[in-house]
Formats: C-alpha cells, structure tokens, sequence
C-alpha cells in the first residue's frame, strides 16, 4: 500500500535558524510553500519545519524527532564533513539497522535537540 515517506515534519523553536543549520550542515535545500511555510528538500523528499503549536493535529514537541537519513557520501567524508562545521557528534561510528539491512551511523544533534542519524550502507562506508 505505502511506497515511500514524502516528508516528515519537525517542531523547533526558530525556524530560520534550523533552515541554515540543515543547510550547512546537511547541504539540504531550503524551499517555501504554502502561505510562507519553510522546508529542507533533499533527494525526493523534505523535511517541513513548524513552530510548537502551529499545528494543532501535531502534538510533537520541540526536540522530539529522531530522524535517519542515508548518505550517498562515505562515512569518513560524512564524519570529516561535520568536524568541519563544528558539529559534536554523541554516537559514532556504530552499526545499526536500516530499512534494508546493515548500517553504518554517526549520530548529532540539531539547535533543538533532535537526534539525527546519518548513515551508509556497507557498498559506500
């Protein structure tokens, strides 16, 4: 039935501010949409960006998303990519579990808290 995600969505506090941190830090692309809403478009997905209580349906919370994205980028570059950018990583190098099978993550946080996984399968670690 379901064949792909198309976005998921992330309360923070100062979107802005998590525009330009996934943008330097992620090489993500920042896009507007719907009445002056902000997105980070990667791949054939985005990540839209919302304020605590903009939208009522979600009750998220600042700093409660977990999200894992692939990289088309060897780990080390990944790795050497966010000591470049200052970025602390809280877990890595470390095997986990991908949707299709063993990967290889390093783990950070966003300006909000947000756990953030970046990971390769073994053909490009």
């Amino acid at each position: 039935m379901i064949s792909h995600i198309d976005h998921v969505v992330l309360t923070v506090t100062d979107i802005e501010a998590s525009v330009a941190f996934y943008c330097r830090v992620l090489q993500m692309e920042a896009v507007t949409f719907a009445n002056g809403r902000r997105a980070l478009h990667f791949g054939q997905q985005k990540i839209n960006l919302q304020l605590l209580g903009q939208e009522p349906r979600n009750r998220a919370g600042v700093g409660s998303g977990d999200l894992c994205l692939i990289s088309r980028w060897p780990l080390s570059q990944v790795i050497a990519h966010l000591q470049a950018e200052g970025v602390e990583m809280v877990e890595g190098p470390v095997a986990k579990t991908g949707a299709q099978g063993v990967i290889q993550s390093v783990y950070f946080l966003d300006p909000d808290a947000n756990l953030i996984e970046v990971s390769v399968y073994p053909a490009s670690v």
